[in-house]
């Protein structure tokens, strides 16, 4: 068994389309800013995974610098983290996320987060949990400044 951590942030702007987990938010006022679609969700599960398999991070693998990257949606690029630990040898046991905002509210949308998660990563439903906190107003969370997601991917070899 190997576990890995991780953990993205960006910030909230006007005149992008939101997406966590693979998911858009249908008629959100702000969407995430980054080089690729900038979803914070699948951003630390991507790090999470390439920890527990004892590799680099997010960055090493698909750098904000490449212009193949610019806009790219996320969901590719979990697609091929999961082929990388593949070709590692190793197995999702499973996924545990905690997505800190205050905005959006989440609730609505985490049953079609880890079935969107589930299909990309090809494992069950029951091994991908996806949880919503505030921080009650306080950090660039707290003010709607941004959003922030932690990741714990358990994997497991490959018999």
């Amino acid at each position: 068994m190997r576990v890995g951590i991780g953990y993205d942030v960006h910030r909230l702007i006007r005149g992008r389309r939101l997406f966590l987990g693979g998911v858009e938010f249908e008629n959100a006022e702000f969407g995430l800013d980054g080089h690729s679609d900038a979803d914070v969700l699948i951003h630390a599960v991507i790090d999470a995974m390439l920890g527990a398999a004892g590799l680099r991070d997010i960055g090493s693998y698909f750098p904000d610098k490449d212009e193949k990257y610019k806009g790219i949606r996320s969901t590719e690029l979990l697609g091929e983290a999961k082929a990388i630990i593949d070709r590692e040898g190793y197995e999702i046991n499973n996924i545990d996320v905690i997505v800190v905002a205050e905005y959006p509210r989440l609730a609505p949308y985490i049953e079609r987060i880890i079935q969107s998660l589930s299909g990309i990563l090809g494992t069950g439903e029951k091994r991908i949990a996806v949880k919503a906190t505030t921080e009650e107003g306080l950090g660039f969370t707290g003010a709607k400044e941004g959003i922030a997601a932690h990741a714990v991917a358990v994997l497991n070899e490959k018999k």
